[in-house]
């Protein structure tokens, strides 16, 4: 049928008044019906070409068919998050969605009669446990839910939702819980599209709060590790400042330790019953399907839920903040100043007006912020971020202080950013780059089918209109200078809070401690029937596509030393742009500074903040990156642009002006951030240590220069390092919307390729170290909990090995299903995080290592480490975990479609591990023909008695170092020994 939408009458109409109605049919959004009465709407001009449908039950569904690859992106929202928590058992919301992947009634149950009986008691205890205030009682009481849980568990199949959706092929299954929502994720094959809906339908049918207690200590172990982050007493002391009175900033999502220890099965059931109904949940879909017939599919699976009425939540009016209202916080991390402004919530007319405003101050080439605070050097890391919400959000700026300044001066000249923008200190122009810059984002993030399901989401859950979502950037373009100064003027003054975020101990939560908890028994090869059923169903084969580089790729010589690799984008106007030198930090050591001082030049024609200034004019950005073997330095924007940006970027390779005082700054700052590397611990962890347990005390991390190397150096020095390595033999990689003519000619037109190119310089070598005894290196950290990683070489990298690899980690530690993930985190609740893997390199002739991750409590590292070390020395067989890993990796690759970008970047890594394939071919292959005996002598060849190193971070009072003996000879290390500086 046509769109319900105002058409002229046959009678006389006067012509003012028919183009009126015109316009009016053109911005409706109209209603249409399929042919099996489905209505459902649309928005004229919306590239995503969205149907938006509501079923009879009231649940709400997205869709945008998008057929580049035979995948579907998924998300299942429900308008519930952390605000909706009763505020005396708050993290409810999120406890809930851990929950949603223990099953239901049918999915990994194997007799829920029997299951039933056990957890009814469970849920009686928990309403005792949490009412008892007498430590010796509530023992008892846990012990008697420790051994009514593992009667329970006899009767279910632990993780039975993530092998069957790992067996479909699924990939990213996950969740997340936030103050409005909460958020069930997958990615799945095109043809498993039934089965999906048919576990995600069942799967919200009926939950069961089975394996509550292991999932309860997983909880326990997420809230102690979010009590060691820094970034976490930010948020929340910021939030607590911003809402004094909304449930945004008296609750947290992860709840007090107070509630968690006290939980409530009949709340956390009453919560689901309350929220979790169709007519408060949205699914959204954007992939390869018809959507005629999904529809008809979703109707089918989900009509068993049925609507109810919702409890409205009536959001507190917060009182003006009138003056700044300070809070300190202290962390063992660097020092940060954090400045929040409230606003309205997202579908007020403030939400526009901040949207321009941020992008203003920060978009990290030419804002107030980016030229005025970054480009000057009068701070580190400054920014400003929104947090957009539904009744509040706020705006949110932040830097660090560079050595010898007080937070009190960064404050200060944040404020003063803000000021410059209320006087209208801008230029007129950087209004429509902003808005184009907006846009660019936007095509960037509807390129894939994950960023359009987002956009539904977002829009679902925030309760906008899909016109209206769409239609923002129109309405930013309305928007003049004069109105958005006035609009600084009157909501940025002294209505902040401020979170000055010091170096230092402060007093938190107590930790919580850890429970006596009696492993659950896995039933690995046991399947529910609904499971059996499922897998049964025969779905439409898909052929896989691998990458033929010759022809699917165009090379082309730009000279005899440089290639240019070709692939063009058919798609949209965006372009990206990338030379490739195989020289990094191993072969120079000032390469990087190099690179980090260009980004404070300008050239003979412009200054440094007038070559930001053009870049952003045109759409275009520019950055550089430098890893041990490798520089990229790309550029992207829009094609229309692109032969004005090349134009700017060689001219700054070629033409960059010195600046001393850049230099001055740029050399005290990076002393600033290696004093502030060492407060944080990922890098300690995942750079300094591992790199210390691979190479010992020199290795490619401590490869920089000495303090008085970089003191000594000079602009000379740098600017002679941008020309010698433009004079070396190197890459360029595209993809855009040009031809590959239009490319080289414009590559001709700007370089003045020199008649021979300079060889690369030797690497500076750095042998992996054998490893002839176990060894335990500890540096003391004051955090909660203890993270440990277990490092063990291997053979140097063979491609003939990575299909036995790939088939490895699926089964034995890289996901949810994995033997790792159940026997640790599952069974034993030992971790929120833990994995272990195979890992190759990324480069030939280097080794493979064995990595394995835990982060859990100090006081259960004995058993946490006891669980790895069995693992490696004794793998579990299970015919149907194996039977769900093979079946999940020859989906996931028979579905895979490398696109864009990533055809060029595959390429490039298949280069570097010295084959000319695409090694996807070879493991889809092998892998269909491997067997559980493949996995079992893999393991033993590879883990068995394997040498090791042991990486542990942690308050080293609290560490148990008679169990830490047990696993080698243990050293303390310092931070110096372990940076190198």
């Amino acid at each position: 049928m046509p769109p319900i939408c105002p058409t002229p009458a046959k009678t006389g109409i006067p012509a003012l008044i028919f183009a009126m109605l015109l316009l009016n049919l053109i911005s409706c959004t109209p209603m249409i019906t399929d042919v099996k009465n489905y209505p459902y709407t649309t928005v004229p001009g919306d590239s995503l070409h969205t149907r938006i449908y509501t079923l009879k039950n009231g649940l709400t569904v997205y869709m945008s068919p998008y057929h580049d690859e035979p995948r579907i992106y998924t998300s299942i929202a429900v308008r519930a998050g952390s605000k909706n928590d009763p505020a005396e058992t708050t993290g409810l919301a999120h406890y809930l969605e851990h929950m949603l992947f223990k099953g239901t009634d049918s999915i990994g149950s194997l007799n829920y009669e029997k299951e039933h009986a056990e957890l009814e008691k469970i849920i009686a205890l928990y309403e005792e446990y949490r009412k008892s205030t007498d430590p010796a009682k509530r023992a008892a009481i846990y012990r008697d839910i420790d051994t009514l849980s593992n009667a329970a568990a006899q009767y279910t199949v632990p993780n039975e939702y993530d092998k069957l959706l790992n067996s479909i092929g699924a990939q990213g299954t996950n969740a997340y819980t936030w103050v409005e929502q909460t958020v069930y994720i997958n990615d799945i094959p095109a043809n498993k599209l039934n089965q999906w809906l048919t576990i995600e339908a069942e799967r919200f049918r009926n939950p069961v709060m089975r394996l509550f207690h292991t999932e309860l200590e997983t909880v326990y172990e997420e809230k102690n590790m979010t009590m060691d982050s820094d970034s976490r007493k930010i948020w929340e002391s910021l939030f607590a400042g911003l809402f004094k009175t909304h449930t945004y900033g008296t609750q947290t999502t992860i709840g007090k330790a107070e509630h968690l220890k006290n939980p409530s099965i009949k709340n956390v059931l009453e919560y689901y019953r309350t929220y979790y109904v169709p007519n408060n949940m949205a699914l959204c879909i954007a992939g390869d399907f018809d959507p005629d017939e999904t529809i008809k599919l979703i109707d089918n699976k989900f009509s068993l839920l049925e609507p109810k009425a919702i409890p409205v939540f009536t959001p507190p009016v917060e009182p003006p903040i009138s003056k700044p209202i300070i809070e300190k916080v202290k962390g063992p991390e660097a020092e940060e100043l954090v400045i929040g402004f409230r606003f309205n919530g997202v579908n007020s007319n403030d939400t526009d007006y901040i949207t321009l405003i941020d992008k203003i101050l920060f978009n990290q080439t030419a804002g107030i912020i980016d030229l005025n605070l970054n480009q000057q050097q009068k701070v580190l890391d400054a920014g400003s971020m929104l947090v957009m919400m539904k009744d509040y959000s706020a705006h949110i700026l932040s830097a660090k202080p560079r050595e010898g300044q007080s937070l009190d001066q960064v404050k200060t000249l944040l404020l003063e950013q803000l000021e410059q923008l209320k006087k209208g200190n801008f230029p007129d122009w950087l209004l429509v780059a902003a808005i184009n810059d907006l846009k660019i984002e936007e095509l960037k993030l509807y390129e894939s089918n994950r960023g359009r399901v987002e956009a539904y989401v977002d829009a679902f859950i925030m309760g906008t209109e899909w016109n209206n979502y769409i239609s923002q950037i129109e309405r930013l373009e309305k928007i003049t200078k004069e109105q958005l100064v006035a609009y600084a003027k009157i909501h940025y003054n002294d209505n902040y809070v401020a979170i000055y975020k010091q170096h230092g101990k402060e007093k938190s939560e107590a930790k919580i401690q850890k429970p006596p908890i009696t492993p659950i028994k896995v039933n690995r090869d046991s399947s529910s029937t609904f499971a059996e059923n499922l897998l049964a169903q025969h779905s439409e084969k898909t052929e896989p596509r691998f990458l033929d580089y010759a022809s699917d790729i165009g090379f082309f010589d730009v000279n005899q030393n440089v290639r240019l690799h070709y692939l063009q984008n058919r798609e949209n106007e965006l372009y990206s742009l990338y030379y490739v030198f195989d020289m990094g930090k191993s072969r120079n050591r000032k390469i990087d500074l190099a690179l980090d001082y260009l980004s404070y030049l300008g050239s003979s024609g412009y200054t440094p903040a007038e070559f930001s200034q053009e870049l952003y004019k045109i759409g275009a950005s520019f950055s550089a990156f430098t890893s041990d073997d490798f520089v990229y330095l790309q550029l992207s924007g829009l094609q229309k642009n692109f032969p004005a940006a090349i134009r700017l970027l060689e001219k700054l390779l070629t033409d960059a002006r010195p600046d001393e005082s850049a230099l001055q700054k740029l050399k005290a700052g990076i002393l600033k951030e290696r004093a502030d590397d060492k407060l944080s611990k990922k890098k300690i962890l995942f750079e300094a240590m591992t790199n210390y347990g691979k190479y010992g005390a020199s290795s490619p991390f401590t490869n920089v220069l000495s303090n008085s190397e970089l003191n000594s150096i000079t602009s000379g020095d740098l600017l002679s390092e941008i020309q010698n390595l433009m004079e070396h033999g190197h890459r360029v990689l595209y993809y855009g919307p040009a031809t590959s003519g239009e490319i080289l000619s414009e590559l001709h037109a700007v370089r003045h390729y020199p008649e021979t190119f300079k060889p690369y310089p030797a690497a500076d070598p750095y042998p992996e170290l054998e490893q002839q005894n176990n060894l335990v290196y500890i540096v003391d950290y004051d955090m909660t909990q203890a993270e440990v990683i277990i490092l063990s070489r291997d053979d140097l990298y063979s491609p003939d090995m990575v299909p036995d690899i790939s088939l490895f980690n699926e089964y034995y530690g890289g996901g949810m299903s994995s033997v790792v993930f159940q026997e640790l985190r599952e069974a034993k609740a030992l971790a929120y995080s833990v994995f272990s893997v195979y890992r190759t390199p990324k480069l030939n002739n280097r080794h493979n290592y064995i990595f394995s991750y835990i982060g859990t409590q100090s006081d259960k590292l004995p058993e946490a480490l006891e669980g790895i070390r069995h693992l490696m020395h004794e793998l579990p067989k299970s015919p149907d975990l194996f039977a769900s890993a093979k079946n999940g990796i020859l989906q996931k690759i028979s579905t895979e479609r490398l696109t864009r970008t990533e055809v060029l970047f595959n390429y490039e890594e298949a280069c570097r591990l010295g084959i000319d394939y695409d090694i996807r071919k070879n493991i889809y292959e092998h892998a269909a023909t491997m067997t559980l005996e493949d996995i079992e002598k893999f393991h033993q060849k590879h883990f068995r008695d394997k040498k090791h190193v042991m990486l542990v971070l942690g308050k080293k009072e609290n560490l148990d170092m008679n169990t830490l003996k047990k696993y080698g000879g243990v050293k303390q290390l310092s931070l110096e020994e372990i940076f190198g500086y």
